[in-house]
């Protein structure tokens, strides 16, 4: 029992004693740094050590501010442009419409011979929304009618038996190029004749854009009565939108400021009215008649 004893105490002794730390692989040469316990330098400090140089060089702090500048600049100028060629109030103007609005107005569309004043109303000095006057042109009407004459250019395919996505793609994107080439050349024609008016590109768009009115109508009635159907509608929707397009663009758009005007000038105005109505029918001719067979 001694013996055991004995033995358990010198065991005990012998497991209490600690092991020397092993020697350090690289020798401490941060002379700058504050180090912990065992040469090792403190967490962050040559961040730090970097931070206070930067703050410290006058150079530096130069550099920075005029980073920043320009930086600030930049957006200023980035946020002017955007707000100069995409205002969103101005887009908010054109959405502004109602169910009444809309029903009104696809009726003025089909049927525009019975309506007698054309002029926007103002209400000082700014124009009324679509959803108070029925003359202001919206963006609402030829977005939907857009996405619906996609949709039934996919359902006229499916009929006949030669629908695919990428025909479907065809179709949508030449119909929106035809309508972005036609504000186009609207714009550079406004800009030729020299006309001075509160047309602006949404103007123009939603004006353009009135087109797929008249072809939803067309392809449904091909749809349904054949092509006798269709050239009948064809011809119908094609002369309202003649008529409400030249009715619209001289009374609302180009109207109060060119009454005035000399003479040559008048001309031109009618004439660049008179081609963008003709040029409405050969666009929609040209995007439905492969639709119904």
């Amino acid at each position: 029992m001694a013996y055991h004893s004995g033995y358990g105490a010198h065991g005990s002794k012998h497991r209490a004693r600690a092991a020397p730390d092993p020697p350090p692989l690289f020798d401490d040469t941060s002379g700058g740094y504050s180090s912990q316990p065992g040469g090792y330098p403190a967490p962050g400090a040559d961040v730090a050590f970097s931070v206070n140089h930067l703050l410290g060089d006058p150079v530096a702090n130069v550099a920075m501010a005029y980073g920043s500048s320009i930086a600030s600049h930049g957006k200023d100028m980035v946020h002017k442009e955007l707000h100069r060629f995409v205002s969103v109030n101005k887009l908010k103007y054109f959405f502004a419409v109602d169910t009444a609005y809309v029903a009104k107005k696809l009726g003025l569309l089909v049927f525009p011979y019975t309506h007698q004043n054309w002029e926007v109303q103002y209400s000082r000095d700014v124009p009324l929304p679509p959803r108070q006057d029925l003359n202001a042109p919206d963006l609402y009407i030829p977005t939907m009618a857009f996405i619906t004459y996609v949709l039934l250019a996919g359902m006229a395919l499916g009929i006949q038996k030669r629908f695919s996505p990428e025909v479907l793609g065809l179709c949508a994107s030449t119909a929106l190029v035809w309508v972005v080439m036609e504000v186009l050349a609207l714009l550079l024609g406004l800009y030729l004749a020299t006309v001075r008016s509160d047309l602006s590109t949404f103007h123009l768009l939603a004006y353009s854009g009135y087109k797929y009115v008249g072809m939803i109508l067309s392809v449904l009635t091909g749809l349904l009565f054949g092509s006798d159907g269709y050239y009948v509608a064809l011809a119908w929707t094609s002369s309202a939108l003649m008529y409400f397009l030249v009715r619209s663009l001289r009374t609302a758009a180009l109207g109060p400021d060119s009454m005035g005007g000399p003479v040559p000038r008048q001309r031109l105005q009618l004439y660049l009215t008179l081609g963008a109505a003709a040029f409405q029918p050969l666009i929609i001719y040209w995007l439905t008649f492969h639709l119904v067979r």
